[in-house]
């Protein structure tokens, strides 16, 4: 019995080790170009400072169109099914500014507001085989945040941040891989640039993605993939800074949350 026993456990080890997920490693070797669609839902919110209002102060919404361009290799350069992934991105569009006069009352002021984001990212991890259908990447990420903001002379928020996550990719049948993927993580080096008035750091915070996504081999070379996104962090308020004329101004809290609609096309190497 015990000798059957080493043989079945051996040969779990085996078919696990040696188990077929080319179609999800070959989802892992290439460069991509998507086009994306990201909702904005940005919300500001007032303490009381000096006198200021309480609660919220300003909103954007908005759906802006853009595009990202990614490269990824699963390869085994170290530690086996080394996984490296990198991807920028660029979005742009208006949004709607919801907020009010100096001392005035939320939604008195609607209007529009140009709005830019800039995004890089780099992901490293390592992938293990569940099964000849599964695979399960954990991943270190880096990345930074741009977001030129079109309200009063132009508003520029940008950050940089870490986090570790989890990737999980399913092949239910050939040449489609099916994806999912979840991140905590924390900002750093958050700061605001405001034209003409002043620049300074903003308060760091604990960051969130999550996703997923469905890759299909059209070709052995040409993928076609599509998914969605969700993004969410916040600013704490900056410190406070003369601005002229006995006047002071600062950057309140906020809180934003990014949720992105992807479709493109991939080349497999």
């Amino acid at each position: 019995m015990k000798k059957i026993a080493a043989v079945l456990l051996f040969s779990a080890i085996s078919s696990t080790a040696f188990a077929d997920v080319s179609d999800i490693k070959a989802s892992n070797n290439q460069f991509g170009v998507q086009a994306t669609s990201t909702n904005v839902d940005y919300t500001e919110t007032g303490n009381g400072q000096l006198g200021t209002s309480t609660g919220t102060l300003d909103t954007e919404t908005g759906r802006l169109s853009g595009y990202a361009l990614s490269i990824s290799a699963m390869q085994d350069l170290w530690l086996g099914n080394d996984y490296v992934a990198a991807e920028y991105g660029r979005t742009s569009g208006k949004t709607t500014y919801t907020g009010s006069l100096q001392g005035g009352v939320f939604g008195s002021v609607v209007s529009t507001s140009t709005a830019g984001l800039t995004d890089y990212s780099l992901r490293y991890g390592k992938g293990f085989i569940a099964n000849s259908k599964l695979m399960l990447t954990p991943y270190l990420e880096f990345g930074s945040h741009e977001w030129d903001r079109g309200v009063n002379l132009g508003e520029t928020y940008n950050h940089n941040y870490y986090g570790i996550g989890v990737l999980g990719q399913f092949s239910p049948v050939r040449k489609l891989v099916l994806s999912a993927n979840a991140m905590i993580g924390s900002t750093f080096k958050s700061n605001i640039d405001v034209v003409g008035s002043f620049s300074g750091p903003l308060g760091n915070s604990s960051l969130y993605k999550a996703g997923i996504g469905a890759d299909y081999a059209f070709t052995k070379d040409f993928h076609g993939s599509a998914g969605v996104d969700y993004v969410h962090f916040n600013y704490g308020i900056s410190a406070t800074y003369p601005i002229g004329g006995g006047l002071v101004a600062w950057e309140p809290d906020s809180k934003t949350t990014y949720t992105i609609a992807r479709i493109g096309l991939g080349f497999a190497f």
